[in-house]
């Protein structure tokens, strides 16, 4: 078990703010949409939709919401047609950032994002450019509020049931799996009585690096400004910050 502070912690916080603010809807049905749209509307033989309904309900989406999001991606009602994309640049200090990207029209959102990265001392590179530095992996966060067992005890029930690892955070672990086997995994957690926080199949970086000062504060506003973006569905990136 290892401990860290990095982006995706802050990920983790500022996704809980946004789901209270109910920013985070529109890109959940967008979602839901698209996983629709790929593998059909029955979430028992459609896991990415079967996912992404779980996180729209994580995020307290309400179902109505959830089944109009269905409906449009299978096509009963009319809406925008929506791609898949990711995008990859660096930021301040050379940190890699990988975005996923959903849009309507992909001309806009790309002269949009690259516009971003010019504005916060960033710039988008091309495809290939950054994405070695990560590994595919699914994530599981457990807030430790929520756990019912021993540290010990959660970190071997953990690897029993199939994790890779298991990260320690300030408030929750970070349980890493394959990605193939996310769900597995989750399930028997959720069978050994485990509150899941989040579950999804996340970019993870191979390793990171710290930026202070001025890049620090240009990063952070970089990713604010693309996490407002509408088209960017995730971020991830591999730069660490120094709390005090």
């Amino acid at each position: 078990m290892s401990g860290h502070s990095k982006w995706s912690t802050i990920k983790r916080k500022k996704a809980r703010v946004d789901a209270q603010k109910g920013k985070i809807f529109t890109k959940m049905a967008k979602e839901i949409m698209v996983a629709v749209k790929q593998g059909g509307s029955d979430p028992e033989k459609n896991i990415r939709l079967k996912n992404a309904i779980a996180r729209a309900k994580e995020a307290n989406l309400p179902s109505e919401n959830i089944q109009r999001a269905i409906m449009r991606g299978s096509g009963e009602l009319g809406g925008s047609v929506y791609e898949e994309l990711t995008y990859e640049g660096y930021g301040p200090g050379g940190a890699a950032i990988m975005l996923d990207i959903m849009t309507d029209n992909r001309n806009r959102t790309a002269g949009e994002i690259r516009h971003l990265f010019a504005k916060y001392g960033g710039n988008l590179g091309e495809t290939g450019c950054v994405s070695w530095m990560f590994n595919t992996r699914g994530q599981i966060i457990i807030y430790k509020a929520d756990l019912n067992m021993s540290e010990d005890q959660f970190l071997l029930t953990a690897l029993d049931a199939g994790a890779l690892d298991v990260n320690e955070e300030d408030d929750c672990y970070e349980v890493i799996t394959e990605p193939g086997q996310i769900n597995q995994v989750r399930d028997i957690l959720e069978l050994e009585g485990i509150k899941i926080g989040s579950a999804e199949v996340a970019k993870i970086p191979q390793t990171t690096v710290v930026l202070t000062g001025e890049q620090e504060e240009k990063m952070l506003k970089l990713i604010e400004a693309l996490e407002e973006h509408e088209d960017v569905q995730n971020i991830y990136a591999n730069f660490e910050i120094v709390e005090d």
